[in-house]
């Protein structure tokens, strides 16, 4: 990478994409269970289906850095476990396994066979498995074909054999499967088309007559090679194959889906062809035909049937029925092909039928969902259509069967996953006044579109909450002995007195457990085998298991200030500055050590770790002064209460809590000190077990009240409750084993404790106010919670009312009717019976027709109302295209929204009548809009904004500025700026920033004495444009449709000529370069994240946090750029960058720094999902990087984490 950028970023992704392109099912852990594997652009993840709740969960997710185009299981004969092969685009087959005992991928097999790349002719694009798992067949779009035949070796490992090929130039591939056909020669079923003689028709006759053809290709297992067995004309229009069953369950053979019709095929059958039936009803065109977009075979005891989804959302139920024998055995031949409706789901990529009754649809647009069964649609009086009625021949005409659809009855959505894909515009802001803003964004298409709010923290599940008498000060729970599973009491301390309530069916207060209730308690412990424990302020009250007390009491003029237990030890803090340490004796009475210790200012807090397994005492004490300091002291016998480390602080704390807690640096579990600052600072620290020595110091800033600290269980693991101005739980993220922090989406508590009983096995309890609640947190995956609010149609782009909460976005649809029309068309007299029933456009979207737009305005409170408070619907099927917030000079400051329309819009090739500009007046705090006027102009504004009090719109190549007038927009200004199209508008001060469609940005300078706008510097790659922003006066930040993001900087002394005073003559009479502007744009950065940036601003993310870049990408992707500022921060990353790259090379083989390259060289950026993989990393080789870098282990891993947390989640 050129080191001689002068700017360094780091590329974080907050949230990965959330699309699936692919599903497959498998048992990929070796156990009877199934698990489902998606491919998300470059990132492979593993999914958990549990079926005794319905739900999905994701066990491990690695991005492969590379892009994954295929991906198929396979298991060999007789082994229980299924491979993953994946076909990326590193010129590679790569085949891998999931190892349940370590949550990783590991990789088996990496044969190359090409040029990496996604080339027409490299292999990759499509993959095919035997399903007996002998062989796989892995294809390019045209020409090549290659055969790996797997087997395994006397040690049972997997074997892979050289490629055999199958190449046949001047083949176009369309669709590729492995046909079923037992334990014979492996036959994978292909559909091509041979062009030899289109390319060398000019006048097109041969290409009118080309024929595609299914082929079936035969691997030759004794001779080892490949041979092309047969081949047969199919309809032209067939684009997807579906694998029937053979062997003993079925006839083989493929089923072939074309547009409007399913046919199946066979090399030793005859063909058997249905219709795709098609929707009935006043608004469905008759006329329109289906094609499959998605399908999936299941095979039950002695049956099979496929679901096939058409374009849309429909589910067919095809069976074919075989000609029996005398005793009614199947004989293998087919009889006849049928076909009826099932059910309407959303539009999928992929369709998975788990064996347990479930069906996983992976979704095009929107949420993934998760169905259960109910029945197989056997018995509804559906109509189904056989292929007896129909002609095989795909040229013969035939009439088209129709269906109504209706809501599901055969299957029952059980789950939606959260997918923000496809992610169109977004935008940070802090609405509802907390310490970190929350991100608002629009998603998804169709009526199955949303409007999103994202907040950082982690789901919590209220299960109790009541109010009590008066404000408790803190709150405990306790067992009654050492072996119970469950809590018994929970004792709530109060100003004045204690209170104890027993947990059973029912919480209820008691009064004979032998707690002091007339003091207010410190804490609460069960000790030993059958005692419990109630510290006060003016003793120790020990209550043995009989009910008998023993009371230690306060020297006198004293009382305990702090205090300390674990099952065995107790240590309290007198107001005198002394600190008493007891052990339990083996008659199980409390000894008091003999000498106390004087601290040198008045303690604060005290912590004892849990005692370890198999000890008698835990060894260290944490003692926390008001002289902003943590002092820790052995409680060894030979050395009691001696000093053996202090850490000093930035001011005294309000909390220590020693516990055990799983460790990515040792690979095991490590003590930590964790402590709480006045300031509302949260540390923590390493403890070491053998020397007490503190270490590798974490900060966090948690809110500004006192923090307080609890040590509590979830998932069982030990986690940390802090508790300041909101909740936060630090644990270890299950996956990597690395600490988080994370605040909880829940009111702000003042106490917290651990809760178990019978109802709810693992919980919390904590005070709020005057209420007691209890609560438990499920989910540790997801930090990031999302609120969703329906919207009518595909988002196109919002805009925030400038003072008050509220968003207004502009949606429109293509080649959908629009709401006046259909309401003509419901209106009619001759609606037949049953066709007038308009369906829930959610599930089963809009009615189409070509050349229709359905396009509207939504007025969205995501805050206080979470809905949509208006809609606007546009008429004359106009479509709108842009939207802005303008404070027009002339109306003294007033702000308008403006919205830009296109009439006829025809999106390619681009081409409209006519273009509207709208004016809107905000009423009533900006809940209503009122249209004020239209003004027509000659294409649709493509890109509008706010500039200096007044309108300044992108229509076609030309820039315009426009003032409001009374009855229409009046035209001030205009210049073409650009060649093709402008897109975005970004200014600051007299400067703006253009970006066009395909030739990158353009700086204009606007003079106002002259009134002109001037172009004078643009750039020298065409780039095409998806979203910029201004990073500063000279700096621009943007992402084009290839999926790139780029840093561009102005000249400076370009820069300071532009802004010279005067009528910017110069400017005009400077010489152009290259029929541009006179200057060039210079590259800072740039970088390829693999997903289409959709929005781009630079904002804080956390509290306190630096500015960074936000992106956002077309599948669901959010990201972000950080800015290095040290030069010995960029060196450290570069080199644990390169080592990464040699280390922990990509799994599906493409080289890193070249796929961060795709288009363009690397530049100025540090790619931080690669360095985050080092805590994944096996400890030598920790060790080994470690040491070449010249650090700790430790070190290595809290600069990773710290350029995380300090400005993002």
């Amino acid at each position: 990478m050129a080191t001689t950028s002068s700017m360094f970023m780091y590329s974080l992704t907050i949230q990965p994409p959330t699309s699936v392109t692919q599903a497959i099912l498998g048992q990929f852990a070796g156990t009877k269970e199934q698990q489902i594997v998606t491919a998300s652009g470059s990132r492979l993840t593993i999914h958990r289906p549990d079926p005794t709740q319905g739900k999905i969960s994701t066990i491990l997710s690695q991005d492969v850095f590379g892009i994954i185009r295929t991906l198929a299981a396979f298991r060999l004969a007789g082994s229980n476990k299924d491979y993953i092969i994946i076909g990326s685009d590193s010129g590679r087959i790569t085949i891998i396994e999931y190892v349940p005992a370590q949550n990783r991928f590991n990789r088996l097999h990496l044969e190359t066979f090409g040029k990496s790349g996604i080339r027409r002719v490299i292999p990759g694009q499509y993959l095919a498995v035997d399903p007996k798992g002998r062989a796989c067949l892995i294809a390019s779009a045209e020409k090549n074909k290659l055969v790996y035949v797997l087997n395994r070796n006397a040690q049972a490992e997997l074997t892979i054999s050289s490629p055999l090929e199958a190449h046949k130039p001047q083949t176009l591939v369309f669709a590729l499967v492995g046909l079923d056909v037992g334990y014979e020669n492996p036959i994978f079923a292909v559909l091509e088309i041979d062009y030899t003689e289109c390319d060398q028709d000019p006048t097109g006759q041969a290409f009118e007559e080309v024929e595609k053809t299914l082929v079936y290709y035969e691997l030759d297992l004794g001779l080892n090679h490949v041979v092309r067995k047969w081949s047969d004309p199919v309809d032209r229009t067939a684009s997807m194959l579906l694998q029937v069953p053979g062997g003993g369950d079925g006839p083989s053979g493929v089923l072939v889906c074309g547009l409007d019709n399913i046919t199946y095929r066979h090399s030793n059958q005859d063909a058997f062809r249905v219709p795709i039936p098609r929707r009935r009803g006043v608004t469905e065109n008759p006329e329109r035909k289906r094609c499959i977009t998605a399908g999936v075979m299941h095979r039950m005891r002695g049956a099979f049937f496929f679901l096939l989804q058409s374009e849309d959302g429909d589910l067919f139920k095809v069976t074919i029925d075989m000609v029996e024998d005398d005793n009614g055995q199947p004989t293998g031949e087919v009889k006849r092909l049928k076909i009826k409706y099932f059910d309407s789901v959303p539009i999928a990529s992929t369709l998975c039928i788990l064996k347990s009754g479930f069906l996983f649809v992976a979704s095009e647009t929107g949420n993934h969902h998760f169905y259960q069964f109910e029945k197989l649609g056997d018995d509804d009086n559906e109509t189904e259509h056989d292929s007896d009625d129909f002609p095989a021949d795909p040229t013969e005409p035939y009439t088209p069967v129709y269906f109504h659809p209706r809501a599901s009855e055969n299957v029952n959505l059980v789950e939606s996953i959260d997918s923000m894909n496809p992610q169109l515009d977004c935008k940070v802001a802090n609405l509802t006044d907390e310490d970190a803003p929350q991100i608002y964004s629009i998603c998804g298409s169709g009526a199955r579109s949303s409007f999103r709010m994202l907040k950082h923290g982690l789901e919590v599940n209220d299960i109790v909450d009541s109010e009590l008498p008066s404000v408790p000060a803190a709150v405990w729970t306790t067992k009654i002995t050492r072996h119970d599973v469950f809590d018994a009491y929970i004792v709530l301390s109060f100003d004045n007195g204690t209170l104890v309530l027993s947990i059973g069916e029912t919480v209820e207060e008691v009064t004979d457990t032998g707690f002091l209730s007339s003091a207010s308690t410190l804490a609460v412990q069960q000790l030993g085998e059958d005692a419990l424990i109630q510290v006060h302020p003016k003793g120790i009250r020990h209550i043995r298991a009989d009910r008998r007390v023993n009371e230690w009491p306060v020297p006198q003029h004293r009382s305990i200030v702090a205090a300390t237990t674990n099952e065995r030890q107790v240590a309290v803090a007198l107001s005198s500055g002394e600190i008493v340490y007891f052990e339990m004796d083996s008659d199980g009475s409390l000894a008091e050590y003999d000498e106390k210790r004087e601290m040198s200012g008045t303690v604060t807090c005290l912590s004892l770790a849990e005692v370890p397994e198999g000890r008698v005492r835990s060894q260290f004490l944490a003692v926390g002064c008001d002289d902003s300091t943590v002092r820790i002291l052995s409680l060894d016998p030979e050395s009691t209460l001696e000093n053996k480390s202090v850490q000093a602080l930035t001011s005294a704390p309000s909390a220590l809590s020693i516990m055990a807690m799983p460790d990515s640096t040792s690979g095991g579990s490590t003590l930590y000190l964790h402590i709480g600052l006045y300031s509302g600072v949260y540390l923590r620290t390493v403890l070491d077990e053998v020397t007490g020595e503190l270490s590798d110091t974490r900060t966090r800033f948690l809110g500004p009240k006192p923090a307080k600290l609890f040590r509590v269980s979830v998932k069982g693991e030990s986690a940390v409750l802090a508790l300041s101005s909101r909740s936060w739980l630090g644990y270890s993220d299950p996956q990597t084993k690395n600490f988080m922090l994370t605040p909880l989406s829940y009111v702000p508590l003042e106490w917290g404790s651990n809760f178990s009983s019978e109802q709810c096995t693992e919980g919390m309890v904590g005070i709020q106010g005057q209420n007691l609640r209890i609560f438990s947190i499920e989910k540790l995956g997801r930090n990031l919670l999302q609120e969703s609010i329906p919207l009518t149609y595909t988002p196109r782009k919002f805009v925030r009312h400038p003072e008050y909460p509220l968003f207004y976005t502009i949606e429109s649809e293509n080649n959908t009717l629009s709401i006046a029309t259909k309401q003509k068309l419901l209106n009619d007299q001759t609606v037949v019976n049953g066709d007038g029933v308009t369906l829930p456009p959610e599930d089963f979207g809009y009615p189409r027709a070509q050349g229709h737009w359905a396009s509207c305005i939504h007025v969205v409170d995501p805050i206080n109302a979470k809905s949509t408070l208006q809609q606007i619907d546009l008429e004359d099927n106009e479509a709108a295209t842009t939207i802005a917030a303008v404070s027009f000079a002339s109306q003294s400051d007033e702000t308008f929204l403006v919205i830009g329309t296109g009439k006829d819009v025809s999106v390619s090739p681009r081409s409209s009548s006519a273009g509207f500009i709208y004016i809107y007046r905000f009423l009533d705090d900006g809940k209503e809009l009122e249209f004020i006027h239209k003004t027509r102009t000659e294409q649709p504004p493509s890109a509008l904004l706010a500039f200096q009090g007044r309108l300044l719109a992108g229509i076609g190549n030309e820039l315009r500025i426009y003032d409001l007038g009374l009855k229409q927009l009046l035209r001030k200004s205009q210049a073409q700026v650009v060649p093709n199209l402008i897109v975005g508008l970004q200014t600051q001060g007299s400067r703006i920033i253009v970006s066009d469609v395909q030739e990158s940005i353009v700086y204009v300078a606007y003079k106002h004495q002259e009134n002109r706008l001037m172009p004078f510097v643009d750039d020298v790659v065409a780039r095409w444009t998806t979203c910029t922003t201004m990073v500063d006066y000279e700096t621009v930040a943007g992402g084009d449709k290839f999926g790139n993001l780029w840093l561009l900087r102005c000249p400076q002394k370009a820069s300071e000529e532009a802004d010279e005073d005067g009528s910017g003559a110069h400017l005009v009479h400077e010489r152009q370069y290259l029929q541009g502007a006179p200057n060039r744009l210079a590259l800072m950065c740039h970088f390829y994240p693999q997903d289409i940036p959709t929005s781009m601003q630079k904002t804080q993310l956390v509290a306190g946090g630096r500015d960074v870049l936000v992106w956002t990408g077309l599948q669901g992707t959010l990201g972000i750029l950080v800015p290095f500022v040290s030069r010995e921060d960029v060196d450290f990353f570069q080199t644990l960058e390169q080592h990464l790259r040699g280390e922990d090379a990509p799994l599906a083989g493409r080289d890193h720094l070249i796929y961060r390259s795709y288009y363009v060289p690397v530049k100025g950026m540090i790619d931080g999902d690669l360095c985050e993989r080092y805590s994944m990393l096996p400890n030598d080789k920790k060790q080994m990087i470690a040491g070449e870098l010249d650090r700790s282990v430790r070190e290595i891993e809290r600069k990773i984490s710290d350029m995380r947390t300090r400005v993002a989640y």
